[in-house]
C-alpha cells in the first residue's frame, strides 16, 4: 500500500514541481506593464521568489495591495531557487529576491555582499508537527533522531540547509552529526527512496509531507524545529550596494514585507488559498499540509547556531558576520 501511494506521490508531485519550479526566467502571471506603474506613480520592484508555501505572504501581500500602499508595483519572477536568485540580484535583473539562510551564508562566505532585508519564512517551532520532517518506512528499526547516525539520508540539496538541520538536530539530541551520509534526491522523489532502500531516512517538505505520512511513512525528526524552534528558513534578501543606493526602495520593501508577514500569520486559510494561485497543488491537499510561521524580524539566536553548525559540517569557511547578513 506504501508504495503504491509513494508512487503516486512521487509522478503527482512531480508535476506540481515542474510547474512552480519552471524555468528562472519565467515571469509569474502577477507581472504587470510597466507603462501602468509609471501612471500611477508607483515605484517598479522585481523579485525573484521559488514558488512554493513559504513565499506566500508575498503573493498575499500584493493581492492585498500592501506593496501599492508603500508606493511599489510588485513584478514577483519565478526562480528555481539560489541559482538563478543570487545572480539575478548580483547582476541587477531582480531587486530582492527569496533565498535560505545557508544558501546567503556560502554566498557571503564565497565574497558576494548579500544582505538580508526581510524575513521570510521560520519553523512552526513544535516537537510535534512542522512543515519538514525526516521520514522513515513505516517498518524500519528508526525510532528516534538519535538513531539516524550511520544511517544514509536524503536531502533536496547537499551542504546546504537542509542536511545542515538534520545534523544539528541529532547532535541536540545527544548523537554525532557526523555520523550521517547525505544523498542528493528531490523532494517528489524521497518517498520512494525510502521504500526502494536508496536512502533509510529522508528529509521531506510540504505540500511532499503531508502526503509521505498519509501512505504509512513515519517522521522521527522535525529537523528545524529540533535544531532551533525560531530556526528561520529563509528571506528577501538583495546587494549591500543596492541598500546604499536606493534605501527609500528598500525602506518600502521592508514596511510592505512586515505587512504581509503579519497577516499571513494572522490568516492561515488565506495563505493556503493564495498559494493555490501560484503552484498546482491540489485544494484538498492545501487543507491539510503543515504551514510555516511567518515572522517579520529574524531571529539572531537561531542564525548563529545554524552558522555554527555550517562551519562545524565544512559548508562555509568561517563564522558568517551576522551583522553584515541580516537586517
Amino acid at each position: 500500500m506504501m508504495k503504491r501511494l509513494g508512487a503516486a506521490i512521487s509522478a503527482g508531485a512531480s508535476l506540481v514541481l515542474l510547474t512552480a519550479c519552471g524555468s528562472g526566467s519565467m515571469s509569474g502571471a502577477d507581472s504587470g506593464p510597466a507603462s501602468s506603474a509609471a501612471a500611477a506613480g508607483l515605484t517598479e520592484v522585481t523579485v525573484g521568489a521559488i514558488p512554493i508555501g513559504d513565499v506566500a505572504p508575498i503573493h498575499l501581500g500584493k493581492a492585498k495591495g500592501f506593496f501599492e500602499e508603500e508606493g511599489l508595483e510588485l513584478t514577483i519572477e519565478n526562480t528555481t531557487g539560489g541559482a538563478v536568485a543570487v545572480p539575478g540580484v548580483v547582476s541587477g535583473s531582480f531587486d530582492f529576491a527569496f533565498g535560505n539562510t545557508v544558501s546567503l551564508m556560502v554566498a557571503r562566505d564565497q565574497g558576494l555582499d548579500l544582505k538580508y532585508v526581510a524575513n521570510g519564512t521560520t519553523t512552526a517551532g513544535g516537537d510535534e508537527g512542522d512543515f519538514a520532517g525526516v521520514v522513515v518506512a513505516e517498518d524500519s528499526d528508526i525510532q528516534t533522531v538519535t538513531d539516524l547516525e550511520g544511517k544514509t539520508v536524503s536531502s533536496n540539496n547537499l551542504a546546504n540547509i537542509g542536511d545542515t538541520a538534520v545534523r544539528t538536530a541529532v547532535d541536540k539530541a545527544g548523537g554525532d552529526g557526523t555520523k550521517l551520509t547525505f544523498v542528493e534526491v528531490a523532494f517528489p522523489d524521497a518517498l520512494a527512496a525510502v521504500e526502494n532502500g536508496q536512502v533509510d531516512a529522508a528529509l521531506i517538505l510540504e505540500p511532499f509531507l503531508t502526503p509521505a505520512i498519509q501512505s504509512g511513512a513515519r517522521v522521527v525528526s522535525w529537523p528545524y524545529a529540533e535544531s532551533h524552534p525560531n530556526l528561520d528558513i529563509g528571506g528577501y534578501f538583495t546587494t549591500e550596494q543596492k541598500i546604499e543606493q536606493d534605501p527609500e526602495m528598500v525602506e518600502k520593501f521592508t514596511a510592505a514585507m512586515k505587512k504581509s508577514m503579519e497577516y499571513a500569520q494572522d490568516n492561515p486559510e488565506e495563505v493556503r488559498e493564495i498559494i493555490g494561485t501560484y503552484t498546482q497543488i491540489d485544494k484538498d491537499l492545501l487543507d491539510e499540509i503543515a504551514l510555516p510561521r511567518f515572522t517579520p524580524e529574524f531571529h539572531r539566536d537561531a542564525a548563529q547556531t545554524l552558522g555554527e553548525a555550517a562551519v562545524k559540517y565544512g559548508t562555509i569557511d568561517k563564522a558568517p558576520n551576522l551583522d553584515a547578513l541580516l537586517p
